[in-house]
């Protein structure tokens, strides 16, 4: 869906005024530069860039200096082709791979046409005659790359200039080697399942078979080339499993080039249904990790694989009351001698990191607190030193820390604010990236005790253009809940706010597990065009929402939107009760889950909001997908009340105040037909509505 014109209908609903104002946010004239995040080089001390789509040029962390040209179009000998868009440089940095002609899949994933340039002898070869490619790996040893084409891995042999086809299964619709099936890839956050052994020559699969998964198909009205409408309609189709029904089967097999054979690995099969999320290699060729995850999703199993025998031994096991948290899986890592690994796990209440022998049993848990690490950056092994980011001096801030063997802490950070490291490979150096409500991203590097070198982007544009604004600014505050529960908002006042007015409240949120949005970083929105019509404009994040702990983000479990807005209708009674607030004009808005929570909201039998948008709104969780909703509802068979009373469609009837519903006809996430039931029920009833359409 396209979100600037959205933005353009909601402000029209309110004013036409300002409209200036409104253009520069839509425009992007506040949005911060970001610059490109380096690529970090072996060494630690170089990283490489990406300069004008045509060039790879090598920089120094010291000086900021280009000291080599890695890759250059225009310096090339009949360059096969002329501008290139993303590049992977090889592990022993021998060979880049680059690509160009890119076509989207799902929302992550892409096909493109590549090409292996070899740095020292300055040539191009396509990556293969099969085209087009999608996800190509390196081998450790820079000698070979698999790669997807039409559901089937291959493998090219990069001294020999040949490539080979490894699966001859892969059919649409029904298998699919390596590369993730549309479940794994939107809610997994993974575009492709397969990994090099250490000594380059095993490659480990997933493998899908998504025969007996529905399919799901949704009509297309413009031409994709040129948007221009089509006499008759498209359509396109995939596999999408709704909450209960039937999702892919999943195997793991490996495959050994030098005998040309595939084994499967053997897994724990008393589980009817399960996923595998991740496989990751440790550092020793024949331990392969394998991570099994029960359909509930409340159970978080790490197996060795040995590669030769196909036997698999448990190693950890994560179980939860109410779920696991599969996203921790991506900061596991594994010491370079194969003895220790590293892990987050919220098993104390809160998310830290602990460090565990081989064996499973844990040596350690190396951070402690009543407060969540919500990035781990990883560990300088030639000083024991661990690196990640918490939200330990309040949810609403993000610090970097160190922490050496000896459990000292360090925050190599000052300001208050958000603030995102990027370290080199030897951990030396770090970049940067740190904002807050009333300050643009700033980025620069800095060493590892947190010493700035130098400045690399400093927005200074932009601050002087929100300066010169006059604007107001956010404002943090708290509440407490009927139930004693403190919830976190921002509040951002009318420009020359009078104590002494009532002002109308548009209440924004999302509310989704996990998520945050009283965060201190810098998000320029068009919230603040509402700011200069005498508007107030309010977020709060309730209950289920990330960085507080682990009750208060599960406690929402099998009756999702249930607390959630609960806490939304007492923060917009809180805000009533506000002298300067009329009570009688709070508005509420959202977007995706924050599209069925307006619904929700409006919908408890209390008049407590005059209005509402809901954009792309589930109207019913049994609409949506197993991965995302079995794991905070269970399936709808085992969960039925859940399901029920957190249907907007069946709860539609206590529907109040004003609704404008929006949703485009090509959503492949949360689909159109959510909408449509809904607002047949609402015609059913008699209810009126508002209704805005984006079409594909």
């Amino acid at each position: 869906m396209r979100k600037i014109p959205i933005l353009v209908l909601l402000i029209l609903i309110v004013s036409s005024a300002n409209a200036n104002l409104l253009y520069d946010i839509t425009d992007g004239k506040f949005k911060p530069e970001k610059t490109m995040i380096p690529l970090s080089m072996n060494d630690g001390e170089h990283y490489t860039l990406m300069v004008d789509n045509r060039a790879i040029v090598k920089y120094s962390y010291k000086t900021g200096e280009a000291v080599d040209t890695l890759l250059s179009i225009s310096k090339s000998k009949n360059p096969p082709i002329s501008s290139f868009s993303g590049y992977l440089l090889s592990p022993k940095e021998t060979k880049i791979l680059i690509y160009t002609n890119e076509k989207k899949r799902y929302r992550r994933s892409f096909t493109a046409e590549y090409f292996v340039y070899d740095i020292k002898y300055k040539e191009f070869d396509p990556l293969s005659s099969q085209t087009p490619q999608e996800a190509p790996v390196f081998s450790p040893d820079d000698r070979y790359i698999a790669f997807a084409h039409n559901n089937n891995l291959y493998m090219k042999k990069v001294e020999f200039k040949t490539d080979i086809q490894i699966t001859k299964d892969g059919a649409k619709g029904k298998i699919i080697n390596g590369i993730a099936d549309w479940l794994y890839e939107e809610e997994f956050v993974n575009t492709h399942y397969y990994s090099w052994s250490p000594d380059s020559k095993l490659l480990a699969y997933i493998k899908f078979n998504e025969s007996e998964v529905k399919e799901f198909t949704f009509q297309t009205y413009l031409n994709a080339e040129n948007n221009e409408p089509l006499l008759y309609p498209g359509y396109k189709s995939f596999k999408y499993p709704k909450a209960g029904e039937n999702n892919s089967k999943v195997s793991v097999c490996i495959y050994d080039d030098f005998n040309k054979t595939t084994r499967t690995i053997k897994m724990n099969e008393n589980e009817e249904s399960y996923y595998i999320p991740r496989i990751r290699w440790t550092n020793n060729p024949e331990q392969l990790a394998v991570f099994q995850l029960n359909r509930n999703q409340n159970r978080l199993d790490m197996y060795f694989a040995n590669p030769k025998s196909g036997l698999s031994k448990l190693i950890n096991r994560s179980e939860d009351k109410y779920y696991t948290d599969y996203q921790n899986i991506d900061y596991l890592y594994f010491s370079s001698d194969n003895k220790f690994f590293y892990t987050l796990n919220d098993k104390d209440g809160y998310r830290h990191i602990y460090q565990h022998r081989m064996d499973g049993t844990i040596l350690r848990q190396i951070t402690k607190g009543n407060w969540d690490v919500t990035d781990f950056y990883g560990v300088d092994e030639t000083s024991n030193t661990v690196y990640y980011q918490s939200a330990e001096y309040s949810p609403m801030q993000r610090d970097v820390f160190s922490i050496n063997a000896k459990g000292k802490k360090t925050c190599l950070t000052s300001a208050k604010g958000t603030h995102n490291a990027y370290f080199s490979s030897n951990f030396r150096y770090f970049v940067l990236d740190e904002s807050s409500v009333s300050l643009p991203n700033t980025i620069s590097l800095r060493d590892n005790s947190g010493q700035k070198i130098r400045d690399i982007e400093s927005n200074r544009t932009i601050k002087e253009a929100f300066r010169n604004l006059k604007l107001s600014q956010k404002e943090f505050f708290s509440f407490k809940t009927s139930e004693n529960i403190s919830l976190n908002g921002w509040m951002l006042k009318p420009t020359g706010f009078d104590p002494a007015k009532k002002y109308p409240v548009l209440m924004v949120q999302y509310s989704g597990p996990g998520s945050q949005m009283v965060l201190d970083e810098w998000d320029f929105g068009w919230e603040y065009y509402l700011s200069t019509i005498d508007y107030v404009v309010v977020c709060v994040d309730g209950r289920g929402t990330g960085a507080r702990g682990s009750e208060f983000l599960k406690c929402t479990y099998k009756q999702t939107g249930i607390l959630e807005t609960k806490d939304q209708v007492e923060a917009a009674e809180y805000l009533g009760q506000l002298t300067y607030i009329d009570k009688n004009r709070i508005g509420i808005w959202g977007w995706s889950f924050g599209g069925s929570m307006t619904l929700w909201s409006m919908s408890t039998g209390k008049q407590v909001f005059k209005a509402g948008i809901s954009v792309a709104p589930v109207t019913d969780w049994r609409y949506y997908n197993t991965a995302y909703i079995e794991r905070f509802m269970q399936t709808p068979q085992e969960n039925f009340k859940g399901y029920e009373q957190s249907s907007a469609v069946i709860n539609a009837e206590k529907l109040n105040g004003r609704l404008l519903i929006i949703h485009g006809t090509a959503d492949d996430n949360v689909h159109y037909s959510n909408t449509l039931v809904y607002t047949d029920k609402l015609v059913e009833l008699g209810k009126q509505f508002e209704m805005q359409v984006y079409t594909d």
